[in-house]
């Protein structure tokens, strides 16, 4: 379904091979809710997220988006409704442009629409070639934070009914942060998941 989507999960089992990593996790998170997912590291916090994207599958339990069971939902489908930004980014020997639409049609206003909530356009903007700019190999002339920022306008630019962010502004400032996720708050439709380390980042999640 269109909007943002209502999160699922009962009696989750994942592992790698070895004991589980999650083992009959339940979750619920209301439509449009903003939930920070706090735990130590290897926890599970990121396999979460990679189930809920439907990069991997349970062993056991059902995951429920917007009333879908995943296990019966077309990929495509999943594609288009669920993004989700890692702490890691990886950008492409391409355009400023072509990292964001991945070889999509898209019109300027909407790349626009992502840069400014991503608080990206700015730096965008100072670019030699602005959005049309070739950028180095996996973003190597590009800070940290600004390969994040990228890496976050990409995953807004679908719109996504469930927006999952992985430690994905581990490397932006605190202030630029808080302008991020408020803006997100008022503009992008979405029920988000914040993966996160910093209490200022967590702060800002309603649980």
């Amino acid at each position: 379904p269109a909007g943002p989507l209502a999160v699922d999960v009962t009696g989750l089992y994942f592992g790698y091979g070895g004991d589980p990593v999650l083992a009959g996790l339940d979750l619920h998170l209301t439509p449009g809710e903003v939930v920070a997912l706090v735990g130590a590291t290897g926890s599970g916090k990121s396999t979460l997220c990679h189930l809920l994207s439907h990069l991997h599958r349970p062993e056991r339990g059902v995951v429920r988006m917007g009333g879908v069971d995943l296990a019966a939902a077309e990929p495509a489908s999943v594609r288009a409704h669920v993004a989700l930004a890692f702490q890691e980014t990886f950008l492409f020997a391409d355009t400023v442009r072509e990292n964001l639409t991945l070889g999509e049609p898209m019109p300027d206003g909407e790349l626009r629409w992502a840069l400014e909530r991503a608080r990206a356009d700015r730096f965008v903007d100072r670019l030699p070639g602005g959005i049309d700019q070739v950028l180095g190999e996996r973003g190597v002339t590009l800070s940290g934070g600004q390969r994040q920022r990228l890496a976050l306008a990409r995953a807004l630019l679908r719109r996504p009914g469930l927006l999952m962010l992985d430690d994905a502004t581990s490397a932006v400032d605190a202030t630029v942060e808080r302008q991020i996720l408020d803006g997100l708050r008022t503009s992008l439709h979405a029920t988000t998941l914040i993966v996160a380390h910093r209490i200022s980042t967590i702060a800002l999640a309603d649980r």
